[in-house]
């Protein structure tokens, strides 16, 4: 239990930076860092589809650190992404949203992941996945990209699947042949209203695979959630 609480907090008293650095960037010198993407597709064409949930978590994401210190989010139109920047007792949150459109997200990842010096371990994707109902979430330390084109662009670039992922339910609720349809379409509106809740649920878990790791992250997010089944 001790040693729980010692990794937990161990940061947060971490030595800041000194001088004008450190005032300009309040980040502590051995501040931990870790990308987390969210998968999906730029443009107001692709706002609000299902295939955008990692947009949407990583949104409120930031948007749930930075309400708590009365900041406003800003995203940043870097290179191969939009990028914003966070903290969270001692780790520094890189979140990426790639402007690459989803077929060639292992670029932005590759380039982000070079850039800020960040290793597989603290590397998380977050996804949309037709294999679990609407509003279910589930984190792993690797797995297949399950037909998914961003994590098979991730592999083949990355070289490797053995990088995490949450994966966010939005169902399978479509005749055959209308798959693509169907993920580019835009929830409901009885799941539009659920979707705060998840993606909050979803953003403290992420909270807690970067501040004790994933496999309490796991235990945290892996369990039955209950939701209204969609409307079709």
């Amino acid at each position: 239990m001790f040693a729980f609480l010692r990794k937990l907090f161990a940061k947060e008293t971490a030595p800041s930076l000194t001088g004008r650095a450190g005032e300009e960037s309040g980040l502590s010198i051995d501040m931990e860092k870790f990308l987390i993407v969210g998968l999906g597709n730029m443009g107001p064409d692709y706002e609000g589809t299902r295939h955008n949930a990692g947009f949407r978590i990583v949104d409120a994401l930031a948007a749930s650190v930075n309400e708590e210190k009365g900041k406003e989010t800003v995203w940043e139109d870097k290179r191969y992404g939009f990028v914003t920047h966070i903290s969270v007792k001692g780790r520094q949150l890189i979140l990426l949203k790639p402007t690459t459109y989803m077929n060639l997200s292992g670029n932005a990842v590759r380039y982000w992941m070079q850039k800020e010096n960040i290793t597989l371990e603290h590397l998380l994707v977050c996804v949309d996945d037709i294999a679990l109902p609407f509003g279910q979430m589930r984190m792993k330390p690797s797995g297949s990209d399950a037909g998914h084109n961003g994590l098979k662009h991730i592999a083949q670039i990355l070289g490797t699947q053995q990088y995490a992922r949450l994966r966010f339910g939005i169902g399978n609720e479509f005749f055959p042949g209308q798959q693509v349809d169907y993920v580019l379409g835009r929830f409901t509106e009885e799941q539009e209203a659920l979707i705060p809740e998840c993606t909050k649920v979803a953003a403290a878990a992420i909270k807690t695979f970067c501040l004790v790791g994933i496999q309490m992250a796991m235990n945290q997010l892996n369990r039955k959630q209950t939701l209204p089944p969609p409307s079709l």
